[in-house]
């Protein structure tokens, strides 16, 4: 942020009422700060961040299409974290009570604001806000520090099951197919449903990937993209573009698949 600007923001909250509430708060409590945008779901709150660059998201948890959480990681992949000029936006996340949420945030060292708003920690959010807003001269590492604390509240918001699957469920036709989790490459989202792909086969089942990822042993299955989930046992290549976006090549299958930058990680040691 140039200081000799005024801080900016952008509001995603799917209630008008609650968006305007935030934004009267906000202009008591921190006057100075530009309310560029309110939008109502996630796909248009990465859409309106990217294309007018505020200093601070206020990101509704509970979004119809893109939660919250989706959207901001899909901001992240998309931002060029190393832009001296264009730092990441500051993250606040807005969201009911729930006391596995607010752990996680506070695990995480993310700043959140609780519904229905409450002045006095709004006006703590401000102050740390305005603090962080004047010590970003190192955009890149900060950055960095952003998208682990995003995979952590991704990570956190479905813990891990105590016993991973060994089979999927397929249906084939009238029958159903038992797929030994060995033999799946990648799944990849499609809707309501994941498509499980093998060396040779492709299957649909009706279960969001959010639903399936607690399932599956972590060490085995790496998820490289908000969409896709691959079997590291069968990771091939990985190859980086001349932009530095890595993209990955799996045993059996023709397709390359990209990483997406919260998930870059992985792959450190290119």
């Amino acid at each position: 942020m140039n200081t000799d600007q005024h801080p900016t923001a952008l509001i995603a909250e799917d209630e008008p009422l609650l968006a305007a509430a935030l934004q009267a708060e906000l202009a008591h409590a921190w006057p100075e700060l530009q309310v560029l945008a309110v939008v109502g779901d996630g796909a248009s709150a990465v859409t309106q961040a990217m294309r007018l660059q505020p200093d601070v998201l206020f990101f509704d948890i509970r979004m119809p299409g893109l939660n919250g959480l989706d959207a901001a990681a899909e901001l992240a992949d998309a931002w060029d974290g190393t832009a001296p000029d264009k730092p990441f936006p500051a993250l606040v996340f807005v969201t009911a009570y729930d006391q596995y949420a607010v752990a996680a945030f506070e695990a995480q060292a993310m700043d959140y604001l609780l519904k229905p708003l409450q002045a006095a920690r709004l006006q703590k959010t401000v102050a740390k806000l305005q603090q962080a807003l004047t010590r970003r001269t190192q955009p890149a590492q900060q950055f960095e520090s952003t998208l682990a604390q995003l995979r952590g509240l991704l990570g956190a918001s479905a813990p891990p099951m105590a016993t991973p699957l060994k089979m999927i469920q397929a249906s084939v036709g009238n029958a159903i197919r038992m797929v030994p989790l060995s033999e799946v490459v990648y799944f990849e989202a499609a809707d309501k449903y994941v498509r499980v792909l093998t060396t040779s086969h492709e299957y649909l089942i009706r279960t969001a990937l959010k639903e399936l990822l607690p399932q599956l042993d972590a060490s085995v299955f790496w998820q490289i993209h908000r969409g896709t989930v691959v079997n590291s046992t069968c990771l091939d290549a990985v190859t980086r573009d001349e932009a530095g976006k890595l993209s990955v090549s799996l045993s059996g299958r023709r397709e390359r698949l990209p990483v997406s930058r919260l998930y870059s990680h992985l792959f450190k040691a290119m």
